[in-house]
C-alpha cells in the first residue's frame, strides 16, 4: 500500500478506537461525575473529529496532479491538519472552562470501578493506536498521521494521570479530580498549538530546513563541472519540496552541453532525495582563466 492507503487505513481504525472508547468514557463519566473522565471522553470526540480529517485530508491530498492543480493536492495534507489543530486548542478551553469550575465548587464524583476499568482500556487501546501511527507517519513523513500519533500517545498520557486521580478520590482527595481536567486541558492545547505552527509553516511556504538544504547542495556540488551554486530557493509541496537554483558552469561550454549538465542534476536529485518533488536549475556560465602551457 502506499503512503495515502496506509495513513486512511489508519484513520479507520482510529476511529472505530475512539467511538468505542468515546460511548464508555461519556456513560461511565456521566453517571459518576468525574469531571476528568468526561474531560477525557471529550478528548475522544476530538479524536474521533481528527481521525475523520485525516480521512477527507488524505484522500484529497492523494489527487495526482492536473491542469488546474500542477503541483498536485498534497496541501490538503496541512489545512486538513490546521483544522484538527484549531479543534483541539477550542476543545482543551471548553474542558479548562469545566474544569476550574468543578475545583472552585468542590465538586465530587461516585467512585466505580468501572472509572478504573474503562482507564486501563484506554490505555491498552491508545498505546496500539500509537505504535501503528507512529510506524507510518516516520516511514511517510506524514504531517495528519504525525498529528494523531501525538494525540493517541497524549491521551496515554493523560488518561494514565486520570486513573492516579480516580484512584486519589477513592481515598476522598476529589479536588484533584478537577485539577488532572485542567491538566488534560492543558495538554490539549498545547498540543493543538504545536500542529497548528507546524502545519501554518508548510501553508506560508516556509523553506526547507538547513540539514535537507546542504544535502543537495553536497549533491550538486560534488560534480566537477559545477563550479558554484547561488540562488537556492525552497518551498512545500505538500509532504516534499520544489528547489529552484542556479549553478556556475565553465562559460566555454556549448548551450547544449551546459543544460544537459542541469538535466542530468535534476534527474538525479529527484532520484536520490525522495523529499524532493520538483528540480529548476538555471545555468550561469562564466568566464573560466584558463593557464597557458
Amino acid at each position: 500500500m502506499d503512503r495515502y492507503q496506509q495513513a486512511n487505513k489508519a484513520s479507520i481504525f482510529g476511529i472505530i478506537g475512539n467511538i468505542i472508547l468515546l460511548i464508555l468514557k461519556a456513560s461511565v463519566g456521566f453517571i459518576t461525575g468525574s469531571r476528568a473522565m468526561i474531560a477525557d471522553a471529550t478528548n475522544s470526540a476530538g479524536d474521533i473529529f481528527s481521525s475523520l480529517m485525516t480521512l477527507i485530508g488524505n484522500k484529497i491530498a492523494s489527487v495526482p496532479s492536473d491542469k488546474d492543480h500542477n503541483l498536485g493536492h498534497g496541501k490538503a495534507e496541512y489545512i486538513y491538519s490546521l483544522l484538527i489543530s484549531i479543534a483541539m486548542i477550542v476543545m482543551g478551553l471548553t474542558v479548562a472552562i469545566d474544569s476550574i469550575k468543578s475545583i472552585i465548587n468542590l465538586e465530587k464524583f461516585t467512585f466505580s470501578i468501572w472509572l478504573i476499568i474503562i482507564c486501563i482500556i484506554t490505555i491498552i487501546t491508545k498505546l496500539i493506536l500509537y505504535i501503528y501511527t507512529k510506524k507510518i507517519a516516520t516511514k511517510y513523513n506524514n504531517l495528519l498521521m504525525k498529528a494523531n500519533c501525538i494525540d493517541h500517545r497524549n491521551d496515554c498520557l493523560v488518561t494514565g494521570i486520570n486513573l492516579i486521580a480516580i484512584i486519589l478520590g477513592y481515598f476522598g482527595l476529589y479536588f484533584i479530580d478537577g485539577i488532572v481536567g485542567f491538566i488534560i486541558s492543558i495538554w490539549i492545547i498545547f498540543t493543538g498549538i504545536s500542529i497548528f505552527k507546524e502545519s501554518y509553516d508548510v501553508l506560508m511556504d516556509k523553506s526547507m530546513n538547513e540539514e535537507t538544504e546542504k544535502k543537495v547542495r553536497d549533491l550538486v556540488l560534488s560534480h566537477n563541472q559545477v563550479l558554484g551554486m547561488t540562488s537556492f530557493h525552497s518551498a512545500p509541496v505538500g509532504y516534499q519540496y520544489q528547489v529552484f537554483f542556479t549553478i556556475q558552469v565553465d562559460g566555454n561550454l556549448k548551450t547544449f552541453e551546459s543544460h544537459k549538465i542541469a538535466n542530468h542534476l535534476e534527474k538525479e536529485i529527484t532520484l536520490k532525495m525522495p523529499e524532493i518533488f520538483l528540480t529548476v536549475i538555471h545555468v550561469d556560465p562564466i568566464k573560466v582563466t584558463r593557464k597557458k602551457r
